[in-house]
């Protein structure tokens, strides 16, 4: 039951940030197809890590480069 708490509150950091995790859009690059500042994926690796009770390593968050990567890398952490 708390990964289906975790996967609905990633879910929902997600899309307050304007990035829905279906279609096109969870395989799209952050900096070059969803045009992200590094600053805001940033912001966003931030809040996930605070809400979900996670600590990523910075090599592995360095080398994310698409929103369902991400999404996977936090809930097996």
């Amino acid at each position: 039951m708390n990964q289906i708490a975790n996967i609905k509150k990633a879910i929902g950091i997600f899309k307050s940030y304007g990035i829905p995790l279906t279609g096109k859009q969870k395989s799209a690059n952050f900096y070059q197809e969803l045009r992200m500042d590094r600053v805001y994926v940033s912001g966003l690796i931030f809040e996930l890590e605070l809400e979900l009770e996670r600590q990523l390593e910075d090599e592995k968050v360095a080398a994310v480069q698409t929103p369902s990567e991400l999404f996977h890398y936090l809930l097996s952490a």
